[in-house]
């Protein structure tokens, strides 16, 4: 029986394969792994999975070699603003090799970014529905917007330039209105983006008396880097947060899952900082407006009662108007005697009181031991007769300075 060796056999697949492939075709596919290496290459691993059980049904090696590379992954990134990382589905051209020691391989050559998009859109549709299933999408839009949106919890890196912006034009607003502001750290870009807003979230929740919004923003990054914002945890959390947020990611394209079901959502950090200050010019010209309507509607009620009052005057005779006036003297008159008479009265008797206040004074204990008498006390009663004394008794005398105490003999 005639044998092939592994090699020759490796070889005829090579072979067979040639001859019965196109060089070229486009094939759809998931990414499960994205590596590159120092010369630029990059190796990849394209996987297909079962929609109903999500297990693998079919994997196979990629490779995009490095002068294709640099042409291709800033493409895809600009046009989907998704990171060329594993977990995204890609339409591919590829072309199909066999190495009689490598085996199986594809090699991309060219990427279609609209069926990436087409994906993150459908995943985003699929996230915002689920939500508006659970009944949550829209509560956080629901929310009032605090009149006077002062103090603001910030959720940014702190070394964004978006930060920086947002606070600037927030202190050197015209009208000289006052924020207070607190950075919440997070991560605003890179794999990590979802679990550092969350534990932003989670740290602003445990201080919600402190704050009137929470303002998300990012700006100066990579579109790239937006999908961390596209996923149903964080999406979920802001649509159920009890404050308004506030998002200024920093993008032209479509808005995100996070955009979507915030409060409000701007386009740049700026545009959030101006957002909150045209709030308050509302609120202060309001008051301003309520202010004016309130003086305006005073002076009209003073001048009408001052109408009223005139009507009144007129309708009262010339000589009862005489008659009321010299009324008036004559009470003015009386004011003035009964205030003197008052007053008289009052003198004496202040003075009587003093006069009594001296007699007092003149017949106090302490006066009369100055003068040399003693005071004597027997059980802390005042002694006045002899008889009230026995014999062994014993009797306190108190003197102007100290006391004496003696023994009673009879």
């Amino acid at each position: 029986m005639e044998s092939l060796s592994l090699y020759e056999l490796n070889a005829l697949v090579r072979r067979s394969l040639e001859q019965c492939l196109p060089d070229e075709c486009w094939v759809q596919a998931e990414l499960s792994d994205v590596r590159t290496n120092s010369t630029g290459h990059c190796y990849l691993e394209f996987v297909q999975k079962d929609p109903r059980s999500n297990s693998l049904i079919a994997k196979a090696r990629g490779t995009i070699w490095a002068n294709v590379f640099r042409l291709l992954k800033p493409y895809f990134e600009e046009a989907t603003g998704q990171a060329f990382v594993a977990g995204i589905k890609v339409l591919v051209q590829v072309t199909v090799s066999f190495h009689e020691l490598y085996g199986y391989s594809l090699t991309v050559q060219d990427i279609d970014p609209t069926y990436t998009l087409g994906d993150m859109a459908r995943r985003r549709r699929e996230i915002l529905k689920q939500l508006e299933e659970e009944g949550v999408l829209t509560l956080n839009k629901e929310l009032d917007m605090p009149r006077l949106p002062q103090r603001i919890a910030v959720i940014s890196s702190p070394t964004a330039a978006g930060y920086g912006d947002f606070c600037h034009q927030l202190e050197n607003n015209s009208r000289g209105f006052y924020f207070y502001t607190e950075l919440f750290p997070a991560l605003m870009q890179g794999d990590r983006v979802e679990e550092s807003v969350l534990s932003a979230l989670d740290r602003v929740n445990a201080r919600l008396s402190e704050f009137d919004v929470v303002v998300i923003i990012r700006g100066g990054g990579a579109t790239s880097d937006l999908s961390g914002f596209d996923t149903y945890l964080l999406a979920a959390a802001c649509a159920q947060f009890p404050l308004p947020v506030i998002t200024g990611i920093g993008h032209e394209r479509d808005d995100t899952v996070l955009d979507s079901v915030a409060h409000t959502r701007v386009k740049t950090p700026t545009a959030a900082a101006e957002f909150l200050i045209e709030s308050m010019d509302s609120a202060a010209d309001e008051l301003e407006m309520l202010a004016s309507r309130l003086h305006e509607g005073v002076r009209n009620l003073l001048q009408q009662e001052q109408r009223r009052l005139s009507g009144y005057k007129n309708r009262i005779p010339s000589a009862a108007y005489h008659r009321i006036s010299d009324a008036k003297m004559a009470l003015l008159t009386v004011r003035k005697d009964v205030v003197q008479a008052v007053t008289s009265s009052l003198f004496r008797h202040r003075h009587r009181l003093e006069l009594l206040q001296q007699r007092l004074a003149d017949a106090s204990p302490e006066k009369l031991l100055a003068r040399g008498y003693s005071i004597t006390l027997k059980d802390g009663k005042v002694v006045k007769n002899a008889d009230e004394l026995q014999e062994n008794d014993m009797i306190t005398t108190r003197l102007q300075n100290g006391e004496v105490v003696s023994i009673v003999h009879i």
